[in-house]
């Protein structure tokens, strides 16, 4: 079982079903009734868990429940057991995902009677292992936790006590969620070398926030350091992050680095600037190197190569304090001989190119004066070539390509494909550039019988810090940051932004993602014009469905973490708090589970996972 990444429940008496999918320190548990619609008093599900070596099932916890005879919904009765989830999928974020082991999950349906009371029907069980590494030794696919903008951060670190502490400390203001943010992040980039936290439980908050992609990304810089015959090849866009400097400083002349110097990048005072500045102290200024090609160095690598180290690190995951603690973000650890060729490869070529003056005055970073002798589109780096992992059909490519070898229409003409089967995508700055992609997946989207899952960034005035959620019934709903911060309905709290500036920072794309022919596409490349032809970029293409069906699960975490704020919204507009459905009582009212049953968006919904 500890292969399976996808199992599901095997009692015969239960009047649904139950499918468990593994995620990357995350459950999508799926449900469907076996045989025709449910009663009308069916309320619900009941979800809960067991760690692995438990001996009890902890019940999970809704957020909005049944309105009282007061017409006000009790917090304190938001136990699934007494507020059953209303949804025919769960995504569970264990907070100990990483432990070995199977996670038992036990789902219930729940009913409610005339009188208020509920009862329980037959349960389903499986269990599951959401060990920390994908494919253990060979590839692991980690995740930020993207959730500031969450009351789960808020419960856990914005309390009462956090903000009257902090108030006390400031009692010239009133204290909000935003000045408990000023303890953990930086307020300005160009301050992130410098900034140290005062959160009273900054570490723990910090490692909450960054998740798997922060620790993996510091464990292979650990690794580095403790492995002293290894050589290190990073290639930074984004570079603020103290801890990850310090590491790198670490290494002394057993790093070399190329860093952006694109915009801000290049700036006086700039965290690159600083950084670079550092770096040279320790490992050289030989080897320390600015560039940004024709638009920007946007990779995001690390390369370790030694005798009995073999780890690259790429995806979409810069080194800043944004991206490990604010943004969802993903990355990619690769291990053996070949992907270290192939990256350490695109690194060689990136390092051989001709510097083009600096785009901003004032960048004083070293410059090699040695011309370059190919560009690098028509370097072996911007062909497909396959990473070498066993049993996993895996190829990168790097940008930018030539004529001759871009991918931007080859991926368009990709996702015309999934016509009739499933796309799902999460994508920053897909509505900023227009072009191949966004015809496609429009396309695709226009096609009644395709399965559409997206996400991606949403300019909103100056700030442009929106998002847009693109909904399996073809709409696109606009979410605001009134809509993820402000005029929350009871009974959630002000969350905090998290500071102005992209918040959903991905770059993948999944197809067919429960079909053989399950890919991705996956890595710093923003899949428009520039990120092909004049950006340095990494783009993985994957054949493999463990890996597919962990990325549709972080599409649709985040996917409804947003769409319930748009239903937050609905609620303030209307004047009303969200609670859960009763039974209907009157010849017009209809169950809580209709739409999923009569809309067909919502029936492939229901049908695809479970």
């Amino acid at each position: 079982m500890a292969d399976e990444f996808e199992i599901s429940g095997q009692n015969a008496a239960a009047a649904f079903t139950l499918k468990l999918h593994r995620g990357e320190g995350m459950t999508l548990i799926a449900m469907n009734w076996k045989d025709g619609k449910p009663p009308v008093d069916f309320v619900g599900f009941v979800i809960e868990y067991k760690e692995p070596g438990g001996d009890r099932f902890f019940a999970l916890n809704n957020r909005i429940g049944f309105r009282g005879s007061d017409g006000k919904v009790n917090r304190d009765t938001l136990s699934t057991r007494l507020s059953p989830i209303q949804k025919f999928r769960w995504v569970h974020f264990p907070y100990s995902a990483g432990i070995d082991g199977e996670f038992s999950y036990r789902v219930t349906p729940a009913f409610m009677d005339t009188a208020g009371e509920l009862s329980y029907g037959e349960a389903q069980e499986a269990a599951i292992e959401l060990r920390r590494e994908t494919y253990p030794g060979q590839l692991n696919v980690g995740f930020t936790r993207g959730f500031v903008s969450s009351q789960a951060f808020v419960d856990r670190y914005v309390s009462k006590d956090d903000i009257a502490k902090l108030q006390a400390t400031m009692p010239n203001k009133k204290v909000t969620a935003e000045d408990v943010i000023a303890t953990l992040l930086p307020a300005k980039a160009t301050a992130g070398l410098t900034f140290v936290p005062t959160h009273p439980r900054a570490k723990e908050a910090l490692n909450w926030m960054g998740f798997e992609a922060k620790s993996t990304i510091i464990d292979v810089l650990d690794q580095a350091f403790t492995d002293q015959e290894a050589q290190v090849r990073v290639v930074a866009y984004d570079l603020n992050e103290p801890e990850v400097i310090t590491h790198l400083e670490n290494l002394g002349p057993r790093l070399k680095i190329i860093i952006d110097d694109s915009g801000t990048h290049g700036e006086d005072g700039s965290s690159e600037n600083q950084a670079a500045e550092r770096l040279g102290h320790t490992a050289g200024v030989d080897h320390v190197k600015r560039q940004h090609l024709g638009g920007l160095q946007h990779n995001k690598t690390i390369v370790v190569d030694s005798p009995t180290t073999k780890t690259v690190v790429c995806g979409s995951t810069n080194f800043s304090w944004r991206a490990f603690f604010v943004q969802n973000n993903n990355a990619m650890i690769l291990h053996g001989a070949n992907a270290v060729k192939l990256f350490e490869g695109a690194f060689n070529n990136y390092w051989a190119q001709e510097p083009k003056k600096p785009k901003q005055v004032g960048d004083t970073a070293p410059t090699d004066q040695q011309p370059a002798a190919t560009d690098f589109g028509d370097t072996p780096s911007a062909e497909w070539s396959d990473l070498g992992l066993t049993g996993i059909n895996a190829q990168v490519a790097f940008s930018p390509h030539s004529s001759s070898n871009a991918l931007l229409q080859k991926i368009a003409d990709d996702i015309e494909t999934c016509k009739g089967s499933s796309l799902f995508y999460s994508l920053a700055f897909l509505y900023q550039t227009p072009g191949p992609i966004l015809g496609a997946i429009t396309s695709v989207s226009n096609d009644d019988e395709t399965f559409v899952y997206g996400i991606s960034d949403r300019r909103v005035g100056k700030k442009g810090d929106g998002l847009d959620l693109h909904q399996p019934d073809g709409n696109v709903a606009p979410v605001y940051p009134a809509a993820l911060v402000k005029n929350l309905p009871p009974p959630f709290s002000e969350e905090p932004t998290g500071g102005i500036g992209i918040r959903m920072h991905h770059k993948f794309v999944v197809i067919d993602f429960d079909k053989p022919t399950a890919r991705v596409y996956v890595g710093s490349y923003n899949f428009s014009s520039p990120a092909d032809i004049e950006n340095g970029e990494n783009l993985l293409l994957i054949h493999d469905r463990r890996i597919a069906v962990s990325y549709v699960i972080e599409a649709l975490r985040i996917f409804d973490h947003y769409h319930f704020r748009v239903l937050q919204l609905e609620a303030d507009k209307a004047k009303q708090d969200l609670a859960l459905a009763r039974p209907p009582r009157n010849p017009d009212d209809t169950p809580w589970w209709d739409e999923d049953y009569t809309i067909a968006h919502k029936i492939r919904d229901r049908e695809l996972f479970a």
